[in-house]
């Protein structure tokens, strides 16, 4: 599923601290954040090819990325009976986002010495009730990274007043926590200056549904990015989706079937940028020869479509490690950051969907 930022009020781009992270290894080696956790973590039972498994090793050895460190290894482990982060988020295995942001969470953690318990919640309130008094019951629980599977804003349970809290793409307004999101404005433009960069002026946008702020930012970053490059924003070309192939197939049509079609569709996720590159081959487009099509999300199966398709990569698992560093600063360290929201951006992968208008 597909997510967004939280809006209003201050904001800070996370900064290029120059340590390679595994997003890097990912984009280098050409496979999913999940792969190159399974490899470099040596997860048994991953069914992965040696090939595979040489290219991940390969790119990490290459940028330099260093794997967390055993805790017989840490000089940092905490002298105090604090040692658990609690995870709560709402859905984990609906989607694969809240897994990756729990890698970058548990990774972190773990080199600082400390463990990670992860609970969903089903947004059931009863289901939360319970998973908060064990929490609070739980002398090594350090503090709390509190999610959901698409940002939003939410009001923060009030059991969590006085424990060090960071919310993971989620926001509460007024602030008073540390949250941390996605970059989708950010995502949104970056993606649509990819394609008036390789020259096309007519861009479709089949974006996700409209109530979500995923949808709302990235239409935000697509018409500042025409903007930029001179060109008028046409609502004609705009579609509402709803993360689906078939809803991406339906709108792929439609703007394909108009009497100036567009040259370029860019897609809220991969999922409904593989409807729209099924509907080009129905109409007897070459992709990216007649029609470039961009995705969003960066998901596994965005490397096995035909041609792959090039995307924008939600920073998952550096937005994981960023509420572990944070939360760790607070309930550890003992530092109080002045509670802000902390927009993470994704990088750009070209792969083969994307060229010149023909």
């Amino acid at each position: 599923m597909a997510r967004g930022n939280g809006r209003n009020g201050a904001s800070e781009k996370q900064g290029d601290s120059g340590r390679p992270t595994m997003t890097d290894v990912a984009r280098i080696a050409g496979v999913s954040q999940s792969s190159v956790s399974l490899v470099l973590n040596e997860m048994s039972g991953a069914r992965i090819s040696a090939e595979t498994q040489m290219r991940v090793r390969e790119a990490a050895h290459k940028i330099g990325y260093q794997l967390p460190t055993t805790r017989n290894e840490v000089d940092t482990t905490p002298h105090v009976d604090k040692d658990t982060i609690a995870f709560i988020v709402d859905e984990i295995s609906t989607s694969p986002h809240p897994v990756v942001s729990l890698d970058g969470i548990r990774d972190y953690a773990f080199e600082q010495g400390l463990l990670v318990s992860a609970h969903a919640t089903r947004s059931n309130p009863d289901l939360q009730d319970a998973v908060l008094r064990s929490i609070l019951r739980d002398r090594s629980i350090a503090g709390v990274i509190y999610a959901t599977i698409f940002t939003r804003k939410v009001t923060v349970p009030p059991q969590l007043k006085g424990i060090p809290t960071v919310l993971l793409n989620c926001y509460s307004e007024p602030r008073q926590h540390m949250a941390i999101v996605p970059g989708e404005v950010a995502g949104g433009f970056t993606a649509t200056a990819h394609l008036t960069g390789l020259g096309h002026k007519r861009i479709g946008f089949i974006n996700g549904e409209p109530w979500m702020d995923a949808a709302i930012d990235r239409l935000k970053g697509y018409k500042q990015a025409l903007a930029t490059a001179d060109i008028a924003f046409d609502e004609t070309l705009v579609r509402d989706g709803d993360w689906l192939p078939l809803r991406g197939y339906e709108a792929g049509l439609d703007l394909l079937s108009m009497a100036n079609p567009p040259s370029a569709i860019l897609c809220g996720n991969d999922l409904m940028a593989i409807g729209v590159m099924e509907a080009a081959a129905e109409k007897g487009l070459r992709v990216p020869q007649d029609l470039s099509v961009m995705g969003y999300d960066d998901q596994e199966l965005a490397r096995y479509t035909h041609p792959p398709l090039s995307t924008l990569v939600l920073p998952n698992y550096e937005m994981g490690q960023k509420a572990a560093e944070i939360l760790i600063d607070m309930a550890i360290h003992g530092k109080q950051p002045r509670p802000m929201t902390i927009k993470v951006d994704g990088p750009l992968v070209r792969r083969g969907t994307t060229g010149k208008p023909a």
